[in-house]
This record gives structure tokens, sequence and C-alpha cells, in this order.
């Protein structure tokens, strides 16, 4: 019963990515983020310091992403900040991997999880607007 069960979760998780709206795909990748990000922090406080490092590496890799995917020419301004968000959250993730600095995950995790706000708060007025 269970294997039926991880075999449907599974399919389920694989349909939602590949046939997710853009905008959906955006709002995985930041829910993603503050997971992994978490994951990050405990493995600090646990001391599974390979569990920090990975999941603190998961999380670059959103905002690497993130980087690589916004149009900071068409968003104006707003993407110029957006940018240097992104990318101040990557360098304060890269040292507090390096320092296995729990004190930088609780500092940055905040940020992350604002960033996944806005995006929804984003989401849900771009729905109305239209």
């Amino acid at each position: 019963m269970t294997f039926g069960y991880k075999n449907a979760a599974n399919a389920y998780k694989t349909n939602s990515v590949n046939y997710a709206s853009k905008e959906q795909l955006l709002l995985m990748l930041v829910d993603g983020a503050v997971k992994f990000a978490e994951i990050a922090r405990q493995g600090m406080i646990d001391n599974q310091i390979q569990k920090a490092h990975n999941n603190i590496i998961k999380t670059q890799n959103i905002f690497f992403e993130l980087i690589a995917t916004l149009d900071v020419s068409a968003a104006g301004e707003w993407g110029s900040k957006l940018m240097s968000i992104y990318q101040f959250i990557v360098d304060r993730l890269g040292q507090a991997n390096i320092k296995k600095s729990i004190e930088i995950m609780n500092e940055v995790i905040p940020l992350i999880q604002e960033v996944r706000d806005t995006w929804y708060e984003a989401s849900k007025i771009s729905k109305v607007a239209k």
C-alpha cells in the first residue's frame, strides 16, 4: 500500500512541475528556497555539517536560477533592486556555509521568506488584475 502511495505522490510532483505555469514554477522555487534554508539551519544546529552544506547549496542554486531568469532591463528599477537582494542572499548563504553560522542563517532566512511572500502577493495581485 505504501509503495503505491509513494508512486502516486511522485507522479503528482512530477506532473505539478511539468505542467506548471511560469508563475507557479517561480512560487515552487521560492517555497523550496525557504525549505532548504531552514533544513540547512537545522543541520547546523544538529551539527550535521554535510546536510547543512547540501541544503545551502540547493538554496543558492535556486537564487542563481532566479538571478539568471530576471530580466532587469524589462523590470526597471525594481528589477535592479531585486537583483541586489538576490545577490545579497547568495553572498550571505556562502558566508554562512563557510562559517557554519547559525546567526547568518537566522539573518537570511527571514529575507528569503520575505522574497517568497512578496512573490505570492504579486501572484495574487496579477490574478485580480486579469
